[in-house]
């Protein structure tokens, strides 16, 4: 992959000619982080001609440090967590409860805005495509592998146009597949590999769902 990338529509046409043995299988599926990963995973789907849909994550920050994370929290109900760091800090269930209570609440009503009343899909036994445009620490693909793990697929690839090779490496224990198109060093940031890195708006990812919903 030629860097840097020109857009993200750019990067999802390259992981579509890269990923075209994935294409017309029925049982794959492309889920999105959004918002920076839908315009990517959007240009994928349409090229393998399968379901895109999202993967929602957020962080169960620790009390007093919300950037440190206790876990984390994903579409289809599902709870990710770190027991040892939980137990280390303390958190009691209640105090866990009501982060968690807050954190379902941000997640649902961005399903809600993204989705609608749209049933999330079935991940059993399906290959599952992640999507983002871009990883840095994996940290937040970390979490959503985990949280698939949880729903049984048949197989879990990222697929991710840039990322550290270190990072690439993290991710190869833990997904079935990864396919990266360039893995720069230094790294940095994610965003100085792209020419148009701009901010992804909740509009263009709800304009991008209803135009792969509804081909």
């Amino acid at each position: 992959m030629e860097l840097p990338i020109a857009d993200r529509a750019t990067a999802g046409q390259a992981l579509a000619k890269a990923m075209a043995n994935y294409r017309d299988r029925e049982n794959v599926l492309v889920l999105a982080l959004p918002r920076g990963g839908v315009p990517v995973a959007f240009e994928l789907a349409e090229a393998l001609h399968a379901p895109l849909d999202l993967m929602l994550v957020r962080k169960l920050g620790s009390p007093g440090q919300r950037e440190l994370a206790m876990g984390a929290i994903a579409s289809g109900g599902v709870r990710v967590l770190n027991e040892e760091l939980v137990s280390y800090l303390r958190v009691s269930d209640e105090t866990l409860e009501k982060i968690a209570a807050s954190e379902q609440k941000e997640l649902e009503r961005r399903a809600q805005a993204y989705r609608g009343d749209r049933p999330w899909p079935e991940i059993a036994g399906k290959c599952v495509i992640l999507v983002d445009d871009g990883v840095a620490t994996g940290a937040t693909m970390r979490v959503a592998i985990k949280a698939l793990r949880k729903q049984n697929p048949g197989e879990l690839v990222v697929a991710v146009p840039v990322a550290p090779p270190d990072t690439v490496d993290v991710l190869r224990k833990e997904a079935d597949d990864v396919v990266c198109l360039a893995t720069p060093e230094p790294f940095t940031a994610i965003g100085l590999w792209y020419v148009d890195f701009s901010q992804v708006s909740d509009e263009e990812v709800t304009g991008l769902l209803v135009r792969a919903w509804n081909p």
